[in-house]
């Protein structure tokens, strides 16, 4: 069944098996996007991040790359009751090989890829829903491979991930030519465990990682930090 959210001001459908989270609005919040630039979204879903993006000043445009068909009806139901057509492209395809995207052209590659590997309870979800969240249809080397042959020389992959996989993304990135250039811890709550990061890399770029202060999510009081507040409430 489809319904849909309103974004302040932007309207996004999404249906029981593409949804959205508060990892997503972190993504796009942590991808620094200027009018200027030339993003690629990939595993964009319904099209959650791209449309975040279009709340205030957004990119000069913006592909979302996305394999499930269903997902990207979606993506292309919102972009035109938007108004958006003329700088966010959805892109139904597989990442591994991404037709009709140009190559070495963006500024940033964002992507919220699966986050488990095969094989750990996807037998639980429905097909779909295992394929957005485990390693079925693609891995974290294929959406790094793909990230870089899509980035412009110096432009910035901007990826999450759940801590466990931490290792497996700067193997990757290294081995793709990204070198990671900055790291930030999302918590709950200031004093608990991570339960996603937030990792830049630049292509081409020098070694050196910064470790930036931890992002937490909720306060003391149980409520939205100012922060997390303003991400939500961009308008």
């Amino acid at each position: 069944m489809q319904e849909s959210f309103d974004l302040n001001g932007i309207k996004i459908y999404v249906s029981d098996d593409h949804r959205f989270g508060t990892d997503a609005f972190l993504l796009a919040d942590y991808a620094g996007v200027y009018s200027s630039h030339k993003v690629c979204d990939l595993c964009t879903g319904c099209g959650i991040i791209p449309l975040i993006m279009c709340r205030k000043d957004p990119p000069k445009e913006i592909y979302g790359i996305e394999i499930m068909e269903d997902a990207v009806e979606l993506f292309n139901k919102s972009v035109r009751e938007n108004g958006l057509s003329d700088r966010v492209r959805p892109v139904c395809c597989d990442l591994k090989d991404p037709v009709n995207v140009p190559k070495e052209y963006f500024d940033i590659v964002t992507v919220n890829p699966p986050y488990w590997k095969k094989g750990s309870g996807e037998e639980r979800l429905s097909e779909t829903q295992a394929a957005a969240r485990h390693e079925i249809l693609c891995d974290i080397n294929d959406v790094v491979k793909t990230s870089a042959r899509l980035l412009k020389y110096g432009g910035t992959l901007k990826l999450c991930q759940i801590p466990l996989r931490l290792a497996d993304v700067i193997c990757s990135m290294r081995a793709n030519g990204i070198e990671p250039k900055s790291l930030t811890p999302v918590v709950n709550r200031i004093g608990e465990k991570p339960w996603l990061f937030l990792i830049s890399g630049k292509k081409g770029g020098r070694s050196g990682m910064e470790i930036t202060p931890e992002f937490a999510v909720y306060g003391e009081d149980g409520k939205y930090t100012e922060r997390m507040q303003k991400i939500y409430d961009i308008s």
